[in-house]
């Protein structure tokens, strides 16, 4: 019994004096050269300590607390961690691993030495490499591809890039004026999104997709010629130019970038049970690159693009070979500019040897996802009936149609966009159903993506709708879901036009019955089911199903027929007066 008075007084006493020693002040995090807020630590002991359950959300780990036995239990994929307060050894994995100060109980928030987020483990975990520096937690990807620079100029425009020598790649041109090119396992430093407004290049943006990584080239009206080639060892380069130009390579030749070495993947070293981490990457790696993914999305008009037809889509797969000195071959086809629908006008004002228009309809929600539900109503099933009219009426039409589901099944969200775009589509519409706990909210809106909301209730209204994603299998990791700038949609200005026409359409509707504001219906927030589409892409809000008098009149099924009408009268307009403009 003495000992064990012994020990807890031991204890006691200790933290006594590591209190002594406590300055309160904040730790920033840094990720991807971006500032991404703070969180309280403090100074004990010459120890950095940090708040555990605030650090462990900003890095995107879930995290339980336990107020009883003074400890946190944080969990990851392939990781988990229990500390405890008072203990200077936290479990890592099954296994005791030693900080380099205890865990502190400071006024009920357990905090944590930042050496914890260090250890090579949780790095592994988050799939990040993480340094502590001025007072900074510094975070990147361990990659291994970079947008370098740029050459922009009167006869053409170059983007270069510096990534494994062994690069395999994939080139399709998705439309007439939006080029692709799919890197195989490669992890970016940065996802970057870059608006140009040149006659060769409109907009480029590169971005991680898991284990690979996309460039998307938007190309400019005089732009009749582009390629993705190797410019020599461990560089690429993507030119658009008015005419065919190849780079030209000599025999053991500099590479075309000087003073830019090839990024090396940070080796992350083995775990160590005493002292933090050590820095493994130069100061200059987390220089912060040319980089706008974090700014507006800026709205312009595309200009008048090429009338003629649009030509096949062009594919190249790159093989080692590919990364010699001699240049990958020149895609096939001659890219057309001008917005998607542009290339696909509407097949009642074109004649027939033309293509038709293309459109998704994604009716929201389904399967073990029911949406909103009030009563016996549930969403899914209201969204499913006006989707499925609208795609009966659209074939009626003369457009060409595909739904992300045609009956009660679950559609993940991201899945709805790779449908989208494996289906080429040049509209997408999602269907779907509000609701909110104020009863008395009510009526038609129509949104179209965008990272900052109209309005508090626009943000509730996406955040409703992207709770689906806590039905996918695979969760996105803590960039996508919590660091991660959105991609940006250069599509906005022709989303936020079909989104107007829908509104007018649905508000001219007779029996219907759910109030259209045209001042208020038109609206924007960031819905992850349209990122990623790859064409003018708006969510449509019925009504509410929180409200009654929205209920009555929406489970009708004569009023879903003239509610799927309206829409499809929307997106008739839109395609008619939108093309005749740009004839």
């Amino acid at each position: 019994m003495l000992k064990r008075f012994c020990r807890i007084f031991s204890a006691v006493i200790c933290l006594c004096l590591a209190g002594v020693a406590q300055a309160q002040d904040r730790v920033e995090f840094v990720v991807f050269g971006k500032d991404k807020g703070s969180v309280e630590s403090m100074q004990s002991n010459g120890v950095t300590y940090v708040n555990i359950q605030r650090a462990a959300r900003k890095f995107g780990v879930d995290v339980e607390l336990f107020a009883t036995s003074k400890q946190a239990k944080l969990t990851a994929r392939g990781f988990y961690a229990i500390l405890t307060g008072s203990l200077d050894e936290v479990i890592v994995n099954g296994k005791n691993v030693k900080l380099s100060g205890v865990v502190i109980n400071n006024g009920g928030n357990l905090m944590a030495p930042v050496d914890f987020f260090l250890l090579p483990s949780f790095q592994k975990a988050i799939n990040r490499y993480v340094e502590f520096k001025d007072n900074r937690f510094i975070v990147e990807r361990r990659f291994n591809m970079v947008y370098d620079s740029k050459d922009v100029n009167g006869t053409e425009n170059v983007l270069r890039f510096t990534a494994p020598d062994n690069l395999k790649y994939t080139i399709k041109q998705i439309n007439g004026h939006t080029v692709t090119v799919l890197f195989e396992n490669v992890v970016l430093k940065r996802d970057v999104y870059e608006r140009f407004n040149t006659d060769y290049i409109t907009s480029m943006s590169l971005t991680q997709l898991r284990e690979n990584a996309e460039l998307k080239i938007i190309l400019g009206h005089k732009a009749k010629d582009w390629n993705f080639t190797p410019e020599g060892k461990g560089k690429f380069a993507f030119r658009a130019a008015v005419e065919k130009r190849a780079p030209v390579l000599k025999k053991d030749s500099s590479p075309v970038i000087k003073a830019t070495p090839t990024p090396q993947m940070p080796v992350i070293p083995s775990e160590d049970l005493s002292t933090p981490t050590p820095s493994v990457l130069a100061e200059d790696d987390f220089e912060e690159m040319e980089d706008t993914s974090s700014a507006e999305p800026v709205v312009t008009e595309q200009p008048e693009g090429n009338k003629e037809e649009e030509q096949p889509v062009a594919q190249e797969t790159n093989t080692e070979e590919n990364s010699k000195e001699e240049p990958a071959p020149t895609p096939v086809g001659v890219p057309v500019a001008g917005p998607v629908i542009k290339a696909e006008p509407h097949p009642l004002s074109i004649s027939e040897v033309h293509k038709k228009i293309r459109i998704v309809v994604d009716p929201g929600h389904g399967g073990k996802d029911a949406g909103a539900v009030r009563g016996r109503y549930r969403e899914k099933d209201w969204n499913l009936a006006v989707a499925n009219e609208l795609v009966r009426l659209l074939k009626k039409g003369g457009f060409d149609v595909k739904a992300t589901r045609s009956s009660d099944v679950f559609i993940a969200l991201g899945e709805r966009a790779k449908i989208s775009n494996n289906f080429k589509a040049d509209l997408f519409v999602s269907i779907h159903t509000n609701a909110t706990k104020n009863t008395a909210a009510n009526g038609f809106q129509v949104y179209f993506r965008s990272e900052k909301a109209t309005d508090k209730e626009a943000a509730e209204t996406a955040a409703l709708e992207n709770e689906a994603m806590q039905y996918e299998e695979a969760h996105y990791n803590f960039v996508d879901a919590l660091l991660q700038s959105m991609a940006k949609n250069e599509f906005m200005n022709e989303s936020s036009k079909l989104s107007g026409y829908i509104q007018k359409e649905v508000y001219r509707q007779p029996g219907i019955g759910v109030a259209v504001n045209p001042k208020t219906g038109l609206r924007q927030a960031n819905f992850y089911v349209l990122r990623g589409v790859n064409a003018p892409s708006v969510l449509v809000e019925m009504g509410f199903i929180s409200s009654p008098k929205d209920r009555v009149k929406l489970s009708n099924a004569n009023v879903q027929k003239k509610m799927a009408l309206g829409i499809y009268n929307g997106i008739v307009q839109y395609a008619k007066t939108e093309l005749q403009k740009n004839k």
